[in-house]
């Protein structure tokens, strides 16, 4: 199944992407074989997964989160969705 997930960075970045295989992709973080941004803040940390039903339903979401300010993104992260809904709101006004 194809997952968004969520990684905390060793300078305390975050890097969101997609896979269908959460445990390798954080694997090949890690080893550095992910070109880019994460391949010069080893180690990373999983801090979310979310898995979805369709490959195109884990790169909306992550193309959503992207494009999220960092205190949105680390609500989500905690699981606080009162707080995630009020920076949504705060957000639109």
């Amino acid at each position: 199944m194809p997952w968004t997930y969520i990684l905390k960075c060793r300078d305390g970045s975050l890097y969101t992407g997609s896979t269908s295989d959460v445990e390798r992709r954080v694997w090949e973080h890690n080893a550095g074989l992910i070109p880019g941004y994460t391949s010069t803040r080893r180690p990373v940390k999983l801090v979310f997964a979310h898995e979805t039903e369709r490959i195109d339903d884990a790169w909306a979401l992550e193309k959503q989160i992207k494009g999220w300010r960092r205190a949105k993104k680390f609500a989500l992260i905690s699981g606080d969705y009162e707080q995630l809904v009020h920076l949504a709101d705060t957000r639109r006004r």
